[in-house]
C-alpha cells in the first residue's frame, strides 16, 4: 500500500525561534487549508496594498487566503512528485514566483475568475513608480483637490497647510488675502515619467488616487481532479 502523501515529514530553513514559528504556523495553515477546501489559487500580489488585503478577506470570508514567503509556500504545497501534499500539486510551485497569494476556496472556478478579473482598487501612486497622468496644479488659489475638480465643487485649501507645501513639498506658494495661491501654474510631473518621493507626496495631498491595483490570477489546482489550470497567457 503507497504511503500517505499527508504523513511525509518536511523539515523548513533554519532560522531565529520566531521566524521558525511563523513559518511553521503558515505551513500548517497552508496543510489545513488543502485538506478543507476543493481549489487551490496563486494570487499574484506584488506591491499589495493592505485595503485590497481587507477586501480580498472580506469578500472572501468563507474562503482562506495566506501569504508568506516563497520557499515556505512551495514547501507546503510540495515541491516535486515526492513531496506534494495531493496529486499534481507540485505542478503549482511552477507559478509561485514574484509575490504571490495561496487562496483556498470551494467557490467555482468561474466565481474565481470572475471575481478577480473584475476586481480593481484606486489607490495613490508610490515613489518610483510609473505616474498614469499629467498633473498640473492651477494658478491663482490653490485649492484642495489641485483643479481635478471644478472650483465650485472644491473648497481653498487651509491657510495652515502653507508651511508644508512651500518647505516640505517645495511648491513656489505663499499668503495673499488669507489664501495659498500660486503666481503661475505648477507642473508636478508628466504622465509616464517615474514618482519621485517629493511628487508622491504632493499627488496624495491633494488627493490624488489615480493609481489603479489589479489581482492577477495566475493559476489553480483542483483537489478533486487533481487537474491544474493556468492563466499566465491571459494576464
Amino acid at each position: 500500500m503507497p504511503r500517505s502523501k499527508r504523513s511525509k515529514l518536511v523539515t523548513l530553513a533554519q532560522t531565529d525561534k520566531k521566524g521558525r514559528e511563523n513559518k511553521e504556523r503558515i505551513f500548517d495553515d497552508i496543510r489545513e487549508a488543502l485538506d478543507q477546501f476543493k481549489y487551490t489559487w496563486v494570487l499574484g500580489l506584488q506591491d499589495v496594498r493592505t485595503p485590497v488585503l481587507q477586501d480580498i478577506r472580506r469578500d472572501w470570508t468563507g474562503s482562506k487566503l495566506i501569504m508568506g514567503k516563497r520557499k515556505v509556500l512551495e514547501k507546503a504545497l510540495g515541491q516535486t512528485p515526492a513531496e506534494e501534499y495531493k496529486d499534481n500539486l507540485h505542478e503549482l510551485t511552477k507559478y509561485t514566483e514574484g509575490v504571490v497569494g495561496l487562496l483556498f476556496t470551494d467557490e467555482s472556478a468561474e466565481t474565481v475568475s470572475d471575481y478577480f478579473k473584475a476586481y480593481v482598487k484606486s489607490d495613490y501612486s508610490r515613489a518610483k513608480s510609473k505616474s498614469p497622468i499629467t498633473f498640473v496644479i492651477p494658478e491663482g488659489i490653490v485649492y484642495s483637490r489641485g483643479g481635478q475638480v471644478s472650483v465650485e465643487e472644491d473648497v481653498p485649501m487651509s491657510h495652515s497647510m502653507e508651511p508644508t507645501l512651500r518647505n516640505k513639498l517645495q511648491l513656489p506658494t505663499k499668503i495673499v488675502h488669507g489664501k495659498i495661491t500660486l503666481e503661475k501654474p505648477y507642473k508636478v510631473v508628466e504622465k509616464g515619467t517615474v514618482l519621485d518621493v517629493r511628487q508622491a507626496l504632493i499627488l496624495k495631498t491633494f488627493g490624488v488616487a489615480c493609481s489603479d491595483f489589479k489581482v492577477k490570477i495566475i493559476a489553480y489546482h483542483d483537489g478533486e481532479s487533481n487537474e491544474v489550470k493556468n492563466f499566465v497567457d491571459e494576464n
